[in-house]
């Protein structure tokens, strides 16, 4: 469940770059951080006003993109949280990429499958056999 309202955090970061308001005189008004009110407006600046609507689908991202997010916070001043903003995803995000590739190196940003391995399938006819089979050596015994 989403805590704010898309319509909300546009109204809000429309009255911080329309009116003299301050961040903190809108934290006040809304009894909103401001913190996240200021991520509210970094976010919409970079990649304007879908970046306040909330994601339908759950993201999966190529290994040149974890790449290109690692060599960009690298090779640039931002911190972290600036780098998130500019590339869309969660500061945590870049921190975990940054220290997988340190570790293991570029192998480890491909995807990984999720969830456990399935189990063997063995066909109808295998599995009466393999029964049977163990039937027999339980009689034998």
């Amino acid at each position: 469940m989403v805590k704010y309202k898309p319509e909300l955090k546009a109204q809000i970061v429309h009255e911080y770059l329309s009116t003299a308001q301050s961040i903190n005189d809108l934290s006040e008004k809304y009894h909103i951080g401001e913190s996240q009110i200021s991520r509210w407006v970094q976010r919409y600046q970079l990649n304007g006003p879908d970046a306040l609507k909330p994601r339908r689908h759950k993201r999966n991202f190529t290994a040149d993109f974890k790449l290109s997010v690692i060599n960009y916070y690298q090779t640039h001043e931002d911190s972290m949280a600036e780098v998130a903003a500019r590339f869309d995803i969660l500061p945590s995000q870049v921190s975990i990429w940054r220290s997988i590739f340190e570790r293991e190196g570029i192998m480890a940003l491909n995807p990984q499958p999720k969830g456990r391995p399935p189990k063997v399938n063995h066909p109808k006819k295998q599995r009466r056999q393999l029964a049977h089979q163990s039937e027999l050596d339980r009689l034998k015994a």
